[in-house]
């Protein structure tokens, strides 16, 4: 007689990946779209699989197996499920890799223009090659943001923003007091406008203060300042790298079990947010390319609506107008 063996599976946690191009409605932000139907509709039609990947680490796919998890990629990003009789240590840590499927996901991303190259360096004295990938956001739930309250309180992997800083490029993201600003051109006496004048009513989202620091070994030099290090679980096709650890000490919300190792009622939900690019919108006559006229203040980038009063540009004609190595602005030339 055979044997039956029957498993329940609950969720472990689930990790959501929002790109504000594909969710906003003109300048207003999906989070404050008043009308319910709309946002079921964007969320239905949303597929982040169109333009990244979710892959984990050799060592995380070793450890999910082990585990007896279960990584399933979905439109909204991924779930990892598990035997609700499972038990996990408190150093239990998942990595998962973000890689790019779409190109054209770096037209209408902010914070895409600093290039991700790959460094190789010598250490002399103990004859190794370490490999660095430059730019490359880090992102934990160990240093994770929160936005709203109890049962309404959204969990990102982005770190809380931290004041502009005078060496900030185009595009950073940060606190001005109370508020959100961005940067609309190259620091110094870099040009910015303000998102938002309560930050805690906007998401978190990546931001230059996610690039880790890279602190390479004392015999090794000619690394890049910003970064990740490569390895046999990082491949060179990384574009973010996230890590999960199982406990999160000062923010039990962000664990994805409770105390004693066990799989928690209610698993956590974590959030990174993409900000769509804001443009200054240039204007151009399209049978002579003569200049007509160009926006006042940078505007977004959207798949759905308009946040301008004239026609939008396509996500493709952006252009860096520059002084120098210095970015003056990003321009959208539209042709009509």
């Amino acid at each position: 007689m055979s044997e039956l063996l029957q498993r329940e599976y609950r969720r472990l946690f689930e990790i959501q990946l929002f790109h504000h191009y594909w969710l906003d409605d003109g300048a207003s932000i999906f989070d404050h779209l008043a009308d319910q139907a709309v946002k079921a509709r964007r969320l239905l039609a949303y597929d982040v699989r169109r333009f990244l990947a979710l892959k984990p680490t050799n060592t995380t796919r070793q450890t999910l197996k082990a585990s007896q998890c279960l990584l399933e990629e979905t439109a909204l990003g991924a779930v990892v499920l598990c035997d609700s009789r499972s038990e996990f240590s408190g150093d239990t840590v998942f990595e998962f890799m973000l890689t790019v499927k779409d190109s054209r996901l770096f037209e209408y991303t902010a914070l895409t223009l600093r290039p991700q190259r790959i460094c190789e360096a010598y250490d002399e004295l103990h004859e190794l090659i370490y490999r660095y990938k430059e730019n490359v956001p880090l992102l934990s739930n160990l240093t994770g943001a929160t936005r709203g309250v109890s049962s309404e309180e959204l969990l990102f992997l982005s770190r809380e923003y931290s004041p502009l800083a005078e060496d900030d490029q185009v595009e950073a993201l940060g606190a001005v007091g109370n508020a959100l600003a961005q940067l609309t051109s190259d620091g110094p006496d870099a040009t910015r406008q303000e998102l938002a004048a309560d930050r805690n009513n906007f998401p978190v989202y990546l931001h230059q203060g996610d690039v880790p620091a890279i602190t390479p070994p004392a015999a090794v030099t000619g690394v890049p300042s910003h970064g990740v290090r490569l390895s046999n679980d990082i491949s060179d096709d990384v574009f973010v790298l996230l890590r999960l650890a199982a406990v999160r000490p000062d923010k039990e919300a962000f664990s994805f079990v409770d105390a004693t190792g066990k799989v928690k009622t209610k698993h956590p939900v974590y959030q990174l947010r993409f900000r769509n690019r804001s443009t200054f919108w240039q204007y151009r006559d399209k049978a002579t390319g003569a200049d007509i006229s160009i926006e006042s203040n940078a505007l977004p980038l959207t798949y759905f609506g308009n946040a301008g009063h004239k026609q939008k540009p396509s996500e493709n004609l952006m252009k860096a107008e520059k002084t120098g190595a210095i970015i003056n602005r990003l321009i959208s030339e539209v042709y009509v």
